[in-house]
């Protein structure tokens, strides 16, 4: 059977988007060729093998030792995902060790966990299962040793992610079941969905849920001094909700800006502008229903945004449309979950006025 190799030289497609690998096979890299040149081999290309048995061809950076120690670095590639790691550097400091084991630990970059219900201890750092096994694996041929996995600018990357979220903190996180990324970032983030609301679940063991779309939902609970455990779900509101419903939650909360929430008002549950477009539709069908006249209709539904439109349906005398939305996507978040006496609130904003 032919070799797969991924790396310097060499890369494999998937539906037509090219295979990266991840932190977790970067840092298992790292460690490697640190603990190689303790031994004399300071090779510029290393090989590994990945638990989906694609073998990477990595070049090795920044290789130098100081001391009992030997430092080099990987370039991640997230292939075509859209990740907000591709290209930073993960390196490992190794030192030799006395005996056989292989003691890892997270440096300058890399994240420490929080809160519990992720794969590791409250005050671990954040390297999951599959790297330090990975790590394990690769250096116990040759005996044991030291192994700190940090990140150069990890912190300030960490703020780009969901890390602070799902209370990883001071860096990312070191990841990877199978080594590779595959360029699926609309599953990576329903996954990262269904950790937090199951961490969520786990930490304050309440029945009650909040879900926003993002950050500015969340900047609007602070606004409405509600102190609840939140749950960013982007434009994934169907996806979301089923997963609450399967944690177990008997109360849900949605909070979210008038562009997102007239699309759930009218039964739509992706609300990515790619997939609906349906904003000044349900203004058309909550202001009939109130009986607006036509030109006022008309000129509501005129305008380039929903927050224009909801700000001048409210100058205009039909603020009760908001409300008449709110109740519109409770009713049609209990039809899409098929339980009719789901306890569930819908709470629509503006950027200008907030929550009428």
């Amino acid at each position: 059977m032919e070799e797969k190799l991924l790396g310097k030289g060499h890369e494999i497609y998937e539906n037509g988007l090219r295979l990266g690998y991840t932190t977790g096979s970067c840092a298992t890299a790292a460690a490697l060729s640190a603990a190689k040149m303790l031994m004399n081999d300071e090779s510029d290309i290393l090989k590994l093998e990945t638990p989906s048995g694609i073998t990477l061809i990595l070049e090795v950076l920044n290789k130098k030792i100081e001391g009992e120690y030997a430092y080099s670095e990987i370039r991640k590639s997230s292939g075509d995902d859209p990740d907000v790691t591709d290209g930073i550097l993960i390196g490992a400091k190794v030192r030799k060790r006395n005996d056989d084991n292989i003691v890892i630990t997270g440096g300058e970059g890399v994240g420490t966990i929080k809160r519990k219900g992720l794969f590791g201890k409250v005050g671990e750092h954040a390297i999951n299962p599959t790297p330090r096994k990975m790590i394990q694996d690769a250096l116990k041929p040759f005996g044991g040793f030291d192994v700190e996995i940090y990140v150069p600018n990890g912190r300030e990357i960490a703020k780009k992610t969901y890390n602070e979220n799902m209370g990883i903190e001071g860096g990312i996180s070191i990841i990877g079941t199978t080594g590779i990324v595959h360029p699926m970032s609309e599953k990576a983030l329903l996954d990262t969905i269904k950790l937090e609301l199951n961490m969520n679940k786990e930490e304050y063991g309440t029945d009650e849920i909040v879900l926003v779309p993002g950050s500015y939902g969340k900047d609007m609970l602070k606004k409405m001094n509600v102190e609840k455990p939140a749950v960013e779900m982007s434009n994934y509101v169907g996806d979301a909700l089923k997963m609450a419903l399967e944690d177990g939650f008997k109360r849900i909360i949605l909070v979210g800006h008038i562009g997102k929430f007239s699309k759930l008002s009218i039964g739509i549950f992706n609300t990515h502008s790619n997939v609906s477009d349906t904003r000044m539709e349900a203004f058309v069908y909550y202001l009939f229903k109130m009986n607006a006249k036509r030109e006022d209709i008309l000129k509501i539904c005129s305008q380039n945004t929903a927050e224009i439109a909801m700000n001048m349906a409210i100058d205009m005398g039909y603020s009760e449309v908001i409300k008449l939305m709110e109740k519109g996507a409770e009713e049609r978040v209990r039809r899409y979950l098929k339980k009719s006496d789901l306890d569930v609130k819908v709470i629509i904003y503006s950027m200008e006025r907030g929550v009428i």
